[in-house]
């Protein structure tokens, strides 16, 4: 069969990962995300959170609260099922 002729995949998109997921493969291992937000912190003031402005300094380290991964793009340091849109919270 020619590939362009195929039907899309079709199934349910991944709040957490953004992946699409068939329901009959959703395993507890199958979602890979952080649990937290990609925080910025400034070293001197360890309580304080805030989004970096124009002006903030370079000492200003981002990361991901839960794990410390310093890359946005990181692959998730938790894994579970996948959860849709869909689903109810």
């Amino acid at each position: 069969m020619d590939p362009k002729k195929q039907k899309p995949m079709s199934g349910r998109v991944c709040r957490r990962c953004k992946i699409t997921y068939q329901s009959s493969v959703n395993e507890s291992t199958s979602c890979r995300f952080h649990p937290s937000i990609f925080v910025c912190r400034r070293h001197d003031d360890q309580k304080r959170y805030y989004q970096l402005g124009p002006n903030d300094p370079p000492y200003t380290a981002k990361f991901y609260d839960c794990c410390g991964a310093e890359d946005p793009d990181d692959a998730g340091c938790t894994t579970s099922f996948h959860i849709s849109y869909d689903d109810e919270t």
